[in-house]
């Protein structure tokens, strides 16, 4: 899991991936990340958290 959170922060769309596979998240999470680091990263970690 701990792998997954650093995943999350250094490159969130793989940690969504890691997360969730290739699902609606992880495509919201590209988009998010496209729109800026900090939106993608916190919703890369909150997947990886729940």
């Amino acid at each position: 899991m701990l792998l997954r959170i650093v995943a999350s922060v250094l490159i969130p769309p793989l940690g969504a991936f890691l997360a969730v596979g290739l699902s609606a998240h992880f495509f919201l999470n590209i988009l998010l990340t496209l729109l800026g680091y900090l939106p993608g990263a916190i919703h890369a970690v909150w997947l990886n958290v729940r």
